[in-house]
């Protein structure tokens, strides 16, 4: 058996992070969580379309990027990454997920419920109700920036403008902040994101106005953007009539996201409305939505153009993620999988009177059996120790207490992927 023998299917964080950072339906067996991020490594391949390229070189000297690709099969692909993505790649940035509050009617939106239209304030898994709260998730994983999200972050401006403030302060300037938008923003509040550290604006304007951007609000709040030293760009779904947003983007020298489209809990109804089908039964992809993004960027080369696969985030960005903060905040005897959650072991007292005295009991027994102490913890009347202890151990616990292996997610919450009793368990092996 091996720790990371549980489903490898999409990923958990609908019911922990709400955004399109997380929004897949948790599939929960006795209450725990039995799914878990794809494997997944952060090595990259070029990938020359010969047909496109080998043309724009032999006919013109202008000099045409090629399209990038992951060799982990996420399906992501660029020709160039805006420095704030260049950071999710490396699973090292905070969602700070601002406010719920939204004005627009987004038919794609994979909020969650929990979330949607709610005034709550989430740094990654963490619920926020202090400043610290934000700090800890940041250090929890050795945040190298964050991306603020909502709902609609610039219904809370001044929220924001604080946050922004408070992790330049506690992190430096290097800390790189990007913040999304839905809105197309006047000058005032623009001047007051970039004196607050804001680093990069990803403008994401709806569906119905995609063919007349050109004199739009967004054209002059990216015109201010740029003017003031921001990155700027936009950030949409893959959807068809995306290539007019592309066109804009390359007209106005600024990048573009395009975002795999995908179904949740919240969107499905109005995707299968719209025309919309999942790609296969195993994944919520919608069928499509890459074709549309690769024939955009295979026509224009020269965009600044990345698509961002479901698959990608979840065999990239969140196994990364969790890796980061497994290393940081994994204990002496946690075993660090590869997909980034921690195994262990644990044995607790049987029935209902799992107290004090069960805990006592079994610390006596782990002392009697000279365990070291920094090979076990209690915690929630419980006692957690490493899998290989506890393996070796068993024999000793026969039906004294209960006792199983336990795989969870490093994150705030805890989450629990797996458990497996000691009795299916006897031909263990990392």
């Amino acid at each position: 058996m091996n720790p990371t023998r549980s489903k490898t299917v999409a990923w958990y964080q609908t019911e922990t992070m709400g955004t399109r950072e997380g929004h897949y339906t948790l599939l929960k067996r006795g209450g725990v969580c039995n799914i878990k991020p794809m494997n997944g490594e952060t090595r990259f391949n070029v990938i020359k379309s010969l047909q496109f390229v080998a043309l724009n070189l032999m006919f013109s000297r202008t000099y045409i990027p090629p399209i990038m690709e992951h060799k982990n099969g996420s399906d992501s692909f660029y020709t160039h990454l805006p420095h704030g993505c260049q950071l999710c790649y490396e699973g090292a940035k905070m969602v700070l997920f601002v406010t719920g509050l939204c004005s627009k009617s987004c038919f794609y939106c994979p909020v969650s419920e929990k979330r949607m239209r709610k005034d709550v304030t989430f740094a990654n898994e963490r619920p926020v109700s202090s400043d610290n709260d934000i700090l800890t998730e940041a250090r929890s994983m050795n945040a190298l920036g964050t991306g603020i999200t909502g709902g609609e972050p610039l219904l809370v401006p001044d929220r924001v403008l604080g946050y922004i403030g408070l992790l330049k302060t506690s992190f430096g300037r290097e800390h790189h902040i990007h913040l999304y938008t839905a809105l197309s923003p006047e000058r005032v509040i623009l001047k007051e994101l970039k004196a607050a550290g804001l680093d990069e604006i990803r403008f994401h304007p709806q569906p119905e106005i995609w063919d007349h951007l050109p004199g739009s609000g967004f054209a002059r709040s990216l015109g201010i953007a740029k003017e003031l030293g921001m990155d700027a760009g936009f950030e949409i779904p893959s959807l068809p009539g995306s290539e007019q947003v592309a066109d804009f983007a390359r007209d106005c020298d600024v990048f573009i996201n395009l975002n795999e489209l995908e179904f949740s809990e919240t969107n499905a109804e109005a995707l299968k409305a719209m025309g919309y089908s999942a790609m296969d039964d195993e994944s919520c992809r919608a069928a499509g939505s890459r074709d549309v993004a690769y024939s955009i960027i295979q026509q224009d080369p020269g965009s600044k153009a990345h698509f961002c696969s479901s698959r990608f985030k979840d065999a990239v960005q969140l196994r990364k993620r969790l890796l980061r903060t497994a290393r940081i905040s994994g204990r002496e005897f946690d075993e660090v999988t590869p997909d980034g959650t921690l195994f262990y072991g644990v044995i607790e007292g049987k029935g209902e009177g799992k107290g004090e005295e069960d805990v006592d009991g079994i610390t006596r027994m782990l002392n009697g059996l000279d365990v070291p102490g920094q090979l076990f913890e209690l915690l929630d009347g419980r006692i957690e120790l490493a899998w290989w202890v506890l393996e070796e151990i068993a024999p000793e616990i026969g039906d004294r207490f209960r006792s199983w292996y336990e795989e969870c997610y490093p994150t705030y919450g805890r989450l629990v992927v797996e458990r497996i009793p000691i009795d299916t368990a006897a031909d263990f092996t990392i």
